[in-house]
């Protein structure tokens, strides 16, 4: 199965984190055979270390190639770009037990990487950028104030809406969670439905942005404690359980949420979708559509778009790690005209550092432009590198008795809330 850069946003389908960056939630593309590249002879006649570099298979059109001229140019040392189609997670965790190479590697950070010592600090090489670096995506790399991974994209989600459906329909843009609800029910007429969030009715997907609607999160406090032990947890994922039973939610689609098929398709008025699909939905409704962050809960809470980035690493059982980190260096940090493109001529993507976003001609104007400023202001991370898998899957369930079956939610959030401290106390004591 070939994947590609928004992989990582699986995170936010509540049952995928244990896949991580597993599941296709963007476009298709045709993934090259594995290939190992070479870039070739070093510059001079003085030998050099040789680097393996890992990517998972993007499907877009010309990254491989891109990548491969990145590595070629690099003049310090000889780097050989490794494409990997396939289970890419599975086969990272593999390499990083067992294995010196790759010496450098895409991927999310995960604490069980950094507690076994797998993984190698990165804080000297991010240290005089950090700040323009979106902090979100800065936190999804970092476990106990150290930082792992160096990003290089941002993904989002957003919502999107047919500007001339809700004028036919005297509907305002929602800007609350209760407005998002009552726009979907009346525009849920002649055939179309007014809000598709995937065939689950949304339990993967806004599981993140309504607790953050609330003003909630995953974890708080440096990821010591649960965010979400608050009575307006309950509260605000009792919405979901609204929105699947008075018939507004579109169900059944032919493509899930990552797709924009449904919308562009006139199944829906509204959709949850990625960033990766505004070239598609503008070539179809011009400038039809608009796009919005997850409306707050009330006026205590906020809205939000969830963020993360594939980050570039260094294998800490690798023979050239200091050489690695100055390649990565290189590349991630001082290369900016090669991350402004990797980040936007390949798809759809907003640049992980705020002083290439502001460079980058495709976030100037439009619905584009309103993403940008929604992942400067409203961002959030899905779950962190703390966020386990036994706690997602706690929650994940108790998201979809809420929403399915109606279960009490003050109940199916409290156990939530206790598998996700034991597991905190499990990692921390």
């Amino acid at each position: 199965m070939q994947r590609n850069r928004r992989s990582f946003l699986a995170l936010a389908g509540m049952g995928a984190l244990a896949t991580a960056c597993g599941s296709n939630t963007g476009r298709q593309g045709t993934a090259p055979p594995s290939t190992a590249y070479s870039a070739g002879p070093p510059p001079s006649d003085a030998p050099k270390v040789t680097l393996q570099q890992w990517y998972h298979a993007y499907g877009e059109d010309s990254v491989q190639e891109a990548v491969k001229r990145y590595a070629a140019t690099y003049p310090a040392a000889t780097v050989n770009v490794q494409w990997n189609p396939g289970d890419y997670d599975s086969k990272i965790v593999t390499a990083l037990q067992n294995s010196k190479v790759p010496d450098v590697f895409e991927a999310q950070v995960k604490i069980d990487w950094v507690r076994q010592n797998q993984v190698v600090s990165l804080d000297d090489v991010i240290a005089p950028v950090k700040g323009d670096f979106s902090p979100a995506v800065v936190a999804a790399q970092t476990v106990e104030g150290k930082v792992y991974g160096i990003p290089q994209a941002i993904d989002t989600q957003l919502l999107f809406y047919r500007k001339s459906l809700l004028q036919a329909a005297g509907v305002q843009p929602p800007q609350t969670v209760d407005e998002l609800i009552d726009a979907a029910a009346k525009l849920s007429k002649d055939g179309v439905k007014g809000f598709f969030a995937g065939n689950d009715g949304g339990v993967g997907v806004l599981t993140g942005p309504l607790l953050w609607s609330a003003g909630l999160d995953y974890l708080k406090n440096g990821n010591r404690e649960v965010g979400f032990d608050d009575p307006r947890a309950a509260t605000a994922l009792a919405k979901l359980h609204t929105l699947n039973t008075n018939g507004s939610l579109l169900l059944g689609a032919p493509a899930d949420w990552s797709d924009p098929g449904a919308f562009i398709d006139g199944l829906t008025a509204m959709q949850w979708t990625g960033l990766w699909n505004v070239p598609k939905i503008r070539d179809a409704f011009d400038d039809d559509f608009g796009v919005l962050p997850f409306p707050r809960l009330d006026g205590s809470g906020a809205p939000s778009v969830p963020v993360g980035a594939y980050s570039a690493m260094v294998n800490a059982k690798s023979e050239h790690v200091a050489e690695a980190k100055a390649f990565v260096k290189w590349l991630w940090i001082d290369k900016t005209d090669d991350q402004l493109e990797f980040a936007t001529k390949f798809g759809f993507h907003v640049p992980a550092r705020q002083s290439l976003a502001d460079r980058a001609d495709s976030l100037k104007t439009g619905p584009a432009a309103d993403a940008a400023k929604f992942v400067k202001e409203n961002s959030h991370l899905v779950g962190g590198p703390v966020w386990t898998q036994q706690a997602n899957t706690a929650l994940s369930d108790a998201v979809a008795k809420i929403a399915k079956e109606g279960a009490d939610p003050v109940a199916q959030t409290k156990t939530a809330v206790e598998v996700a401290r034991a597991e905190l106390k499990r990692l921390f004591g």
